[in-house]
């Protein structure tokens, strides 16, 4: 209600009778709002947990600022609005940020080369921008997803020695080819930032973004550092609902990909300063917030820092970030002026899907899964067929059974989706959804599963006339040989895979994971359906199985028997 026209309108009197009458309807109003928010937050993060914390503002103003859990499991401490969490991957908005600073003082291009700044690296002859090292088009090893990270984790690396670690890895693709996440092309653009302005990444951020916005429990996270409510990060126990505290990590290994550490007040002074010129000017800041064009001309859902989403007419602009012991997600919404922000010390629980109902709810939106809508058979004939997307091997296969769609993807089971819109698909039990594109012509040609805040996935099939790929058979192996597989192995620091048998059936259970069976494709060599993974059992030592290597993600990761 806006008070000045009132007054305009009515005399004094009047006027002081409406303000007070409904000034608390207003108040009201707002508790509400705030408590539906509460509410979707304390059903997630439980008291005597490792917790949470969530500042949601809009229009600069705070709606709700409030802790959930526990920041100390073992001084039992509560989690406070105050504390200090690590940001994860929320550091890759920063180091963009940074990059478009120095663009903006003339000190680099987005365009440069990588080697105008770093001359050794070995590109193999290959031009790789300042602007693919932000946009995750690079084509360089991420070297998060090199088998070795996990036993890098403990040693403390100089910049140049963490380059030195990856630098020789072939690439993955060439670059502008494909959308790959990628830590590696952010250690790089810290380094260009280095480079450029003369100053380490550390100071960089400190003084230039840090200092100006008055972002004063804001810091590139030193281990050895007193810095004063900073908290511990938590994962998983050996058992549903324990938790032990988090593996070491050195905090030279994230660098500009993810060191840096803040709380939800000083990430709410760097949302609004994003709506100004105080760092950079707006027009140059929107290429942060412009989805990359692939060499093929397809659009990706990543800028600079951040992703981006259409949900029912608002853009999201966000970004997640995970790290030993921490989990985050941060939201905004320009065309709202909304953002929600929640750093938490859980590492089991991603706030993802809490920052993503918030959203919906101030901005009145329904929550929760869409209602199917009834398709006839028909219709839904539309969909079936066999999409692939990088190769025969990649696949997704749309069948109908009845008035009944299911997809099915290379590796994996079937599963029946539902429609909620023309086009549009959801899972009963998984937040992914499937969109499928058509022609001008209207007729289906591709499909692209998004979940609902589509972070780190640009994949999209095509549509093709073949018959469903075969997929890799089974075949039985003696119970004896099965029982000698039945243990738990270690694969990383509290992060264990237990095996078991069932009635001539074996299966697989991850810390803090569900149970899925392995199918055997050789005596010694299993695979998933549910994910793409495979388990190899080495030869028994002495009678006994002691190790085993779960190959997923282009990784070889060994398990040694406990």
């Amino acid at each position: 209600m806006n008070f000045r026209t009132l007054f305009n309108r009515l005399n004094a009197a009047f006027f002081l009778f409406i303000c007070f009458a409904t000034l608390p309807y207003h108040a009201a109003q707002a508790q509400t709002l705030a408590e539906k928010l509460d509410a979707i937050i304390a059903e997630q993060y439980k008291p005597g947990e490792p917790g949470v914390v969530v500042r949601v503002q809009q229009n600069g103003k705070v709606i709700l600022e409030k802790a959930y859990g526990m920041a100390d499991m073992e001084l039992g401490v509560k989690m406070q609005p105050d504390h200090i969490l690590r940001l994860g991957s929320i550091t890759k908005q920063f180091t963009a940020v940074a990059v478009l600073l120095l663009v903006q003082e003339g000190k680099l291009s987005l365009a440069d080369d990588l080697t105008k700044y770093l001359p050794d690296y070995p590109t193999g002859g290959r031009k790789i921008t300042v602007a693919q090292l932000l946009n995750h088009t690079s084509g360089i090893k991420s070297y998060t997803n090199m088998a070795s990270f996990i036993e890098i984790w403990r040693k403390d690396f100089t910049l140049s020695e963490l380059i030195d670690h990856f630098k020789n890895e072939p690439f993955e693709f060439e670059p502008g080819e494909k959308w790959n996440y990628n830590n590696s092309a952010y250690i790089l653009a810290g380094a260009v930032i280095e480079k450029a302005s003369g100053m380490s990444y550390a100071d960089f951020i400190e003084k230039r973004i840090f200092q100006p916005l008055g972002m004063t429990d804001s810091y590139f996270d030193v281990t050895d550092r007193i810095i004063p409510r900073r908290i511990h990060g938590y994962g998983d126990g050996e058992t549903e609902g324990t938790f032990l505290n988090a593996p070491y990590l050195s905090m030279t290994l994230p660098h500009a990909a993810g060191s840096l550490m803040s709380t939800v007040a000083d990430m709410g002074k760097w949302d609004e300063a994003l709506y100004t010129d105080k760092l950079v000017k707006k027009d140059l800041l929107k290429l942060a917030w412009t989805r990359n064009k692939l060499n093929n001309g397809t659009l990706t859902h990543y800028g600079f820092g951040w992703a981006m989403t259409d949900v029912e007419g608002h853009e999201f602009i966000y970004h997640s970030g995970g790290i030993n012991g921490f989990v985050t997600n941060g939201i905004r919404v320009p065309d709202a002026h909304l953002y929600v922000i929640a750093l938490s010390n859980n590492g089991t629980k991603s706030p993802s899907d809490v920052t993503y109902d918030i959203a919906r709810t101030v901005l009145g939106l329904p929550t929760g899964k869409p209602k199917p809508i009834e398709m006839t058979a028909k219709q839904l004939a539309d969909y079936v067929g066999v999409y692939e997307m990088d190769s025969p091997e990649t696949w997704r296969h749309i069948t109908l059974e009845g008035n009944q769609l299911y997809s099915q993807r290379a590796g994996s089971e079937r599963f029946k989706v539902f429609a909620y819109a023309k086009d549009l698909f959801f899972f009963a039990d998984h937040p992914t959804q499937l969109i499928f594109e058509r022609d001008k012509a209207g007729k289906v040609v591709a499909l692209v599963p998004e979940n609902a805040m589509p972070f780190g996935t640009d994949d999209r099939y095509l549509r093709t006339t073949k018959d469903k790929p075969d997929e890799p058979e089974s075949i039985a192996v003696a119970q004896p040989l099965l029982d000698s597989y039945v243990g738990t192995y270690n694969l990383f620091p509290n992060f264990d895979l237990s095996i078991s048998t069932r009635g001539g059936r074996l299966f697989a259970q991850a810390t803090g994971q569900p149970e899925f069976e392995l199918f055997a494709e050789s005596e010694r060599r299993f695979f998933l359906k549910v994910v793409d993974a495979k388990v190899s059992f080495m030869p028994a030592v002495n009678g006994v199985v002691k190790e085993l290597v779960l190959h997923q993600g282009g990784q070889d990761m060994k398990g040694t028997r406990k």
